[in-house]
C-alpha cells in the first residue's frame, strides 16, 4: 500500500484526477476500455470535475457506481445526483456512459443482481474494473460496507443490498468485485479519518476498509488525515 500525502482536499482531488487520466490512457492503449467505479463525497466530485481538464480518452470511458442509497431519482442523497453534476456538466461524457445503480427498482431485492449483470456487460464476466476509487468513513467504512452489517459477509454476489444505515439502506459493491480490480485508490482527507487511516494502513482487518486487497493500491490523503502515521517513503507535495 502505498500512500502519498498532500496538504489540502483539492490538492488531493487535483493529483487524483491526473492519477487516473494516467490510468485511462493506459487501459485504453492496452484493452481498448476504461472501467472506473466510483464512490460518493466532496473531494470525489473535486476529482471528477477536475478529470476534465486532464487528456482522457472520454470515448472509451465507462463509470460505474460504488455504492448509493436507496432513494428516488435527483434525491440530494444520492451520489448519482453529484456524479451526473460532476462529469457531465464539465466533461465530453454521454450520459449512457454512467451506469446508475438502480435502487429506485420497483423489486429492490433483483435490483443488486440487475446492476451485476450491466456490471458484466461492460467489464467482462467476471467483472473486473481497471479502476475503483473507495473512501473511509470516521467508523471504518467504504463503500457501504459497514461495520456489523451482513454485507460483509457477501461472498457470492458482486453486488448487495445493506440494512439502514445513516437513515437510508443502500446497494453496494462487495469485496470480491473489490477484491478483482486492477487498482484501488482511496481518497482520504480531514482529521477525522486520522485514526482509520492508520489502522488502515497497518492492515487492521477488523474495520470493513481493512479487509480490501493492498496490492495495487494508491492512497491520496491530506495532512490532517495522516496524523502522526509514520508512513515508509511517503511522498509529500505542498
Amino acid at each position: 500500500m502505498k500512500i502519498e500525502v498532500f496538504a489540502d482536499a483539492e490538492s488531493v482531488a487535483r493529483q487524483a484526477a491526473a492519477h487516473v487520466a494516467t490510468e485511462a490512457r493506459a487501459a485504453v492503449a492496452s484493452r481498448g476500455l476504461f472501467v472506473m467505479a466510483v464512490s460518493g463525497g466532496h473531494t470525489p466530485w473535486q476529482m471528477l470535475r477536475a478529470l476534465a481538464e486532464e487528456e482522457m480518452p472520454w470515448h472509451a470511458v465507462q463509470v460505474a457506481q460504488v455504492d448509493e442509497r436507496v432513494a428516488l431519482e435527483g434525491d440530494s442523497d444520492r451520489n448519482l445526483t453529484h456524479l451526473r453534476q460532476s462529469l457531465l456538466e464539465h466533461a465530453p461524457l454521454s450520459p449512457e456512459q454512467i451506469h446508475a445503480m438502480p435502487v429506485d427498482s420497483a423489486d429492490l431485492q433483483a435490483a443488486p443482481a440487475q446492476y451485476a449483470k450491466t456490471l458484466q456487460a461492460i467489464a467482462g464476466s467476471p467483472p473486473v474494473l481497471d479502476l475503483v476509487h473507495l473512501g473511509l468513513g470516521p467508523d471504518g467504512h467504504t463503500a457501504s460496507l459497514v461495520p456489523g452489517d451482513p454485507v460483509l459477509e457477501v461472498k457470492d454476489a458482486d453486488v448487495a443490498l445493506t440494512g439502514r444505515y445513516q437513515g437510508r439502506r443502500r446497494m453496494t459493491l462487495t469485496y470480491p468485485i473489490l477484491n478483482r480490480s486492477r487498482q484501488i485508490l482511496w481518497l482520504v482527507t480531514g482529521s477525522e479519518k486520522a485514526a482509520m487511516l492508520a489502522r488502515l494502513y497497518a492492515g487492521d482487518v477488523s474495520i470493513p476498509a481493512g479487509r480490501v486487497r493492498r496490492d495495487h493500491v494508491l492512497v491520496l490523503a491530506d495532512r490532517g488525515a495522516v496524523g502522526q502515521l509514520k508512513i515508509d517513503s511517503k511522498a509529500e507535495v505542498a
